[in-house]
């Protein structure tokens, strides 16, 4: 009952399990993911297409609407920056034409301003150059400076310009379209070079003289202009801008165009100031003013045939994205259904598994072992067989089968181990149960024979205490191996007498104090084990407690049938140590487990005990510190002890404390002088006591018990039925056994071979209060209690793995 395990020890923390995913969210994932990824994709997909198509679209539009007015916007600075430049050289009829250009321009530069306010686009340049344009007019009209400054500035402004349409029209981001638009950047360059080599040719003036920086501007002009045709214009025109380029470049005014370039660079001659130019260079300006249109009308069939393709590429993105929606949305709408109809399968298939496993788990295999246990046959038909499946499911299926017949197998094996083993241990439990029993009644034919001697009285009776507790180990193997413990018992036995028989049993029995505080008794079939119990509850208790510390036992009606309580004084045990031995008392344990703890085999047998009674032992810290059991009897085990019936009031009778044994030689008939004559078994009163009476009221009579005709308490009594104190134990005349051919046997005269201090009255045992001990007794109270307490601790330190 104490504990074998000291507070303070603490299981070892197991390792925490990891978290375990559902099939059916394995499988749902195993979708998803693919799914979530595939959409994820389609999505961006079309995202960027949607935002390719717009942009194409907003190109479009921007070209349309800017694209026009920006290319009139070159074309009228060119013919400015001509005009400029003749007007510098002094040519009479330049003033005119100057002030028109400049009102074109004008009107270029204010539609583009209207236009051009989309402040994510790259037009703020092309507006600031344009801001700067009144102070080169002024400067140019007051011919301050040099000539090439105000041309500069043009030039960039044109620049710029052509510079808007590389980046905002060349789109950049689709190679066709890019490579359908490079022309049309090439043709923009090709032609302001050209319009460069008119400017140079008109500040030339009518002199026809040019410095050397005016002619290395007309001549990489040139260079750029003819490289810009060959290398980046022809090369990519399609058939039909290809045709019409032909035309441009076979007309006479391109011819005469070439023919005036090639004088400028063979024909020019070289004087102090700079360059003469040739003669040829009159017929220029006609021949510029023809080809230049005929080039702007090629510029503007480029842009146009660029712009529509934009557009058809712009549909032709929305379409692709349509399909790509459509297309992505049936194939994951298939992966769905798949993957729906394939998880439902595999999950019907498994949940037909694991019905299958738990009906095998849970009915089958437990009526299986249960039949096996009770050495009955097994049918195989109602075991899983093995169907050969050879699909994932169907394995696992054969696996658990074959897992089964192992189990069954092993368990059968096992069964019929354990039952050759309970024979075994049954035989030899009975065996050597006889050869006690044979050794107790020869230790009381010894203590009848020579009680008069007090030291082997005294021997003798601690070898009839050994001889008790071998004979309850015996009994411990008896019920471990499944047998059953005779019970001699034919009458029903008061719960006082129970509680005698169960202390009577134990050892250091003189500590235990008992308070039977209901009048009632036990059916006849259940008191060898009730009191097997309870003697199993008091050694364990007496053993794990201080040497002097008491022990006490009580026993009263509950509304539940009869509670025990034991209580004692031992060392203080944990909760979880409690709730470890409360499990082995509350279920039989398997015989595993009583093979890891063979040490300490006594929770064991009160669980078996417990189990057959179907009586209930929980352990629990006492209030004085140690340990306190309570066993609670059923009803059903209980009859009426007089007029009242236990189990059918709950009402518990007045306590009345049990008295010390009464002197021996008052209980005990008087010695009969026949010489053939032997006494009977004689019934006397003996108790422990637990308090005084209660004031004013008489003393108790003290309770009868069984003893044996040398004074001696006995055990384990053939009739249990209490029988008054005064009422002296009948002689029964039995005849001399007359044997021929053998002499008589000695015949035992009652009380004769009794010692004589045993036939006086036996002093009452005083209780030494704690208050009145002197010091010298608490000290040695105290050196007990401590030994007591270090033999407990060598014992657990023993008992542990």
């Amino acid at each position: 009952m104490s504990p074998t395990e000291p507070e303070g020890i603490r299981r070892q923390s197991t390792p925490r399990r990891r978290r375990t995913v559902r099939l059916r969210t394995l499988l749902i994932w195993l979708a998803v993911v693919p799914t979530v990824a595939m959409g994820t994709q389609v999505a961006l997909t079309a995202e960027r297409l949607l935002d390719q198509s717009a942009q194409l679209r907003s190109d479009v539009v921007a070209a349309e609407r800017i694209g026009a007015p920006l290319y009139t916007l070159m074309v009228d600075m060119q013919a400015e920056r001509t005009a400029t430049a003749a007007r510098w050289a002094g040519t009479g009829e330049s003033e005119g034409e100057l002030r028109a250009r400049r009102e074109a321009t004008d009107l270029a530069a204010a539609e583009f301003r209207r236009l051009a306010v989309d402040p994510a686009r790259s037009f703020g340049e092309v507006t600031r150059q344009l801001d700067k344009l009144p102070d080169h007019r002024l400067r140019a009209d007051a011919r301050s400076g040099t000539p090439d400054s105000t041309l500069a500035y043009y030039s960039e402004v044109i620049g710029k310009v052509i510079q808007v349409y590389q980046q905002e029209f060349s789109h950049a981001e689709d190679a066709e379209l890019a490579q359908a638009s490079r022309p049309v950047v090439s043709m923009l360059q090709a032609t302001e070079m050209v319009a460069r080599e008119d400017t140079v040719l008109a500040l030339a003036g009518p002199s026809g003289e040019l410095t050397f920086a005016g002619y290395d501007q007309f001549v990489s002009a040139l260079g750029a202009q003819r490289y810009l045709h060959e290398a980046l214009i022809v090369p990519h025109l399609t058939a039909r801008d290809q045709r019409f380029y032909e035309r441009v470049v076979g007309s006479s005014d391109w011819q005469t165009k070439t023919r005036i370039e090639s004088a400028v660079l063979s024909g020019h001659k070289d004087i102090v100031s700079g360059i003469k130019l040739p003669a040829e260079i009159a017929g220029w300006p006609s021949a510029h003013a023809n080809f230049s249109v005929q080039m702007t009308t090629l510029n503007i069939d480029l842009a146009r045939s660029v712009l529509a393709r934009g557009d058809a590429k712009a549909g032709e993105l929305q379409t692709e994205v349509a399909w790509l929606i459509g297309g992505s949305a049936g194939g994951l709408l298939a992966v769905v259904v798949v993957v729906v109809l394939t998880t439902r399968s595999v999950l019907r298939r498994l949940h037909d598994l694991h019905e299958r496993t738990v009906t095998v788990a849970e009915e089958t295999l437990p009526d299986v072992v249960s039949r096996l246990q009770r050495g009955q046959t097994v049918d195989p038909e109602a075991l899983p067989a093995v169907s050969g499946d050879r699909d994932e499911v169907g394995r696992i299926s054969d696996a658990f089968a074959r897992a089964v017949a192992v189990s069954v197998d092993g368990h059968r094996r096992l069964a019929a181990e354990r039952h050759g083993f309970g024979l075994f241990a049954s035989g030899i439990a009975s065996r050597t149960g006889n050869l006690v029993s044979r050794q107790l009644s020869l230790t009381e034919d010894l203590q009848d024979t020579f009680g008069h001697d007090e030291a082997l009285l005294a021997e003798l009776m601690r070898a009839d205490q050994l001889t008790v507790g071998m004979r309850r180990q015996i009994e411990n193997l008896l019920i471990l191996a499944g047998g059953e413990v005779p019970d001699p018992h034919t009458e029903p036995m008061r719960v006082a007498d129970l509680l005698r028989e169960a202390a009577a049993e134990v050892e250091d029995f003189r500590r235990i104090e008992r308070q039977a505080l209901d009048e009632t008794s036990v059916e006849p079939s259940a008191i060898s084990r009730i009191s097997h119990l309870l003697a199993e509850l008091l050694d364990n208790a007496t053993r794990f407690s201080p040497p002097r510390s008491k022990v006490v036992i009580r026993a009263e009606v509950v509304t539940d049938g009869l509670s025990v309580e034991i209580e004692d004084r031992g060392p203080r045990v944990s909760p979880e140590r409690y709730e470890e031995m409360n499990g082995r008392l509350h279920a039989a344990p398997p015989y595993s487990v009583l093979a890891q703890n063979a040490h300490r085999l006594g929770l064991f047998v009160v669980g078996h005990l417990a189990e057959q009674l179907h009586a209930t032992v929980t352990l629990r810290r006492s209030v004085y510190g140690g340990t306190s059991a309570v066993v609670i009897l059923p009803a059903e085990l209980l009859v009426a002890t007089g007029d009242r019936d236990p189990r059918t009031t709950g009402e518990p009778e007045p306590q009345r404390a049990l008295q010390a044994p009464a002197p021996v030689r008052e209980l005990l008939p008087a010695p009969a002088p026949a010489a053939d004559l032997v006494p009977a078994p004689a019934v006397a009163a003996a108790a422990a006591v637990t308090g005084p009476p209660a004031a004013g009221g008489p003393e108790p009579a003290p309770e009868p018990v069984a003893h044996t005709s040398a004074g001696l308490p006995s055990r384990r009594t053939k009739a249990p039925a209490p029988v008054p104190a005064a009422a002296p134990a009948p002689l029964v005349p039995v005849p001399a056994p007359a044997l021929a051919g053998r002499p008589a046997l000695p015949e035992r005269v009652p009380q004769t071979h009794i010692a004589e201090q045993l036939r006086e009255p036996r002093a009452q045992e005083t209780v030494v209060r704690p208050d009145t001990a002197t010091p010298e007794e608490v000290a040695d109270a105290w050196a007990d209690y401590e030994q007591g307490t270090q033999t407990v601790e060598e014992e657990l330190r023993r008992d542990q793995p």
